[in-house]
C-alpha cells in the first residue's frame, strides 16, 4: 500500500473516489483545499492511499498556526465534518498512522478528526456535537402531515408576513454576507471574511445555493447550503433579531425543505449542533433527528483535550465583549480570529 500527498495527477481519482464511496461527503470535496488555502495560507496535507494503483482512502488535512490558540491540525476546520475515508480497517489505520507521523514532523499539537461514525482507533474523542438530519421525501405536504400542530401554525403565520424567497448562488452572496455579519456578532463569534465566502463560491459554486428571505426588499434571513449526491448540508444561516417576530427562519427552513423535497433529495443536514442546545431543540421541531459526531484526537502535546469552543467558560468574557462590539469593528476584527479558530 501507497500513501502519499496528492498531486495534479491524482485529482480526478480522489473526485471519483468520494463520488463512489458511501463515506465520502460534501466537505472532502477537492475544492475546499483551494478555498482554504487561497483564503487563509494555510498548509494542507491532502493524503491518498493506493493500493495495486487504486484509490482505497483519503485524509484531508488542514494546519493551523495561531499565536492565540496554537499549532493546530484538523480534519476539516471550518466545516462540520470531514475526517479520514476509507475502504477498510487497515486502510484507515495507514492513512491515521502517516496523519500522526505529519502532526509530529510538523510540531502540531493535535490533529483533529471531525468523523460521522468513530474510526477504527482508540483515539481519545468527544460528542458534544451532532450532525441534525432529516429525511427528505418526494411529496413535502408528508413531511408537513407529521409536524406539530402549533408548528404548522407558525410556519402558516409566518407567510403572512410578506416575506419573499429567493434562491440563487454568487448573485445573492453580496446580501447574504451582510446578514452573516450581524447574525454572528450578536452570537458573540468573529466570521470569516468575504473572500471566504465569494471562494468557495468560485471554486464549489455548481454544489451551492443561497437562500434569502426578504421583507419589504430588505433580507432577514438566509442560509448558504451544499449538494453533494442525494445530501444537502445546510453550513451558515443567519438570521435578524430585530426582524423576529417575523419568524423569517421558520419561512425560510419550510421554504428549503420543500425546494428540496421536490428536487428529489433524500437527506437535509439541518447543520452542526451543539448536543441538547437551543438550535438542537429548534431543529428538532422539524423532525430531524440528531446523529453525534465524533471529534477524534491525536495528541502531540501532555493535557487535556482541546477545549476551543464557546461553552468554554474562559472564553464567555471575549463572546460577551464582541457581542457589545460596533458592527464595523467585528467586521474587521473578526477575520483576524475566525481564520485561527477551527
Amino acid at each position: 500500500m501507497e500513501i502519499k500527498l496528492i498531486q495534479d495527477s491524482d485529482i480526478d481519482s480522489w473526485e471519483k473516489y468520494i463520488l463512489d464511496h458511501p463515506g465520502g461527503t460534501f466537505y472532502h470535496a477537492l475544492g475546499w483545499k483551494r478555498v482554504i488555502e487561497k483564503s487563509f495560507g494555510h498548509h494542507t496535507y491532502y493524503l491518498m492511499a493506493k493500493e495495486h494503483g487504486k484509490v482505497c482512502g483519503i485524509l484531508p488535512i488542514v494546519h493551523i498556526k495561531s499565536l492565540l490558540f496554537g499549532s493546530i491540525m484538523c480534519s476539516m476546520p471550518f466545516l462540520n465534518f470531514g475526517g479520514v475515508c476509507a475502504d477498510n480497517d487497515e486502510v484507515e489505520r495507514a492513512l491515521l498512522g502517516e496523519a500522526e507521523r505529519i502532526l509530529k514532523d510538523k510540531k502540531g499539537d493535535y490533529l483533529e478528526l471531525r468523523h460521522m461514525k468513530k474510526s477504527s482507533m482508540d483515539y481519545p474523542a468527544k460528542t458534544h456535537k451532532v450532525s441534525m438530519t432529516l429525511e427528505l421525501e418526494s411529496d413535502p405536504e408528508i413531511l408537513w402531515s407529521k409536524f406539530a400542530t402549533k408548528h404548522r401554525t407558525t410556519i402558516r403565520r409566518a407567510a403572512k408576513n410578506d416575506l419573499e424567497l429567493r434562491v440563487g448562488k454568487q448573485d445573492l452572496l453580496k446580501d447574504f454576507f451582510p446578514l452573516l455579519c450581524k447574525g454572528w456578532k450578536a452570537l458573540g463569534t468573529p466570521l470569516y471574511n468575504f473572500y471566504f465566502f465569494k471562494n468557495i463560491m468560485e471554486e464549489l459554486e455548481d454544489h451551492i445555493e443561497i437562500f434569502l428571505i426578504l421583507h419589504q426588499s430588505r433580507p432577514i434571513a438566509g442560509a448558504m447550503n451544499g449538494i453533494f449526491r442525494d445530501t444537502v448540508e445546510g453550513m451558515w444561516l443567519a438570521s435578524l433579531n430585530e426582524y423576529a417576530r417575523l419568524q423569517g427562519g421558520y419561512f425560510l427552513y419550510w421554504e428549503m425543505i420543500r425546494r428540496y423535497c421536490e428536487l428529489g433529495y433524500r437527506h437535509f443536514h439541518l447543520g452542526r449542533s451543539t448536543a441538547d442546545g437551543s438550535a438542537e431543540f429548534f431543529k428538532k421541531k422539524w423532525n430531524a433527528v440528531p446523529k453525534p459526531l465524533f471529534w477524534e484526537y491525536i495528541m502531540n502535546r501532555d493535557g487535556k483535550l482541546p477545549e476551543l469552543n464557546v461553552q468554554n467558560s474562559k472564553y464567555q468574557l471575549a463572546i460577551n465583549v464582541w457581542k457589545k462590539l460596533p458592527l464595523p469593528v467585528t467586521k474587521t476584527l473578526g477575520p483576524i480570529f475566525a481564520r485561527s479558530i477551527p
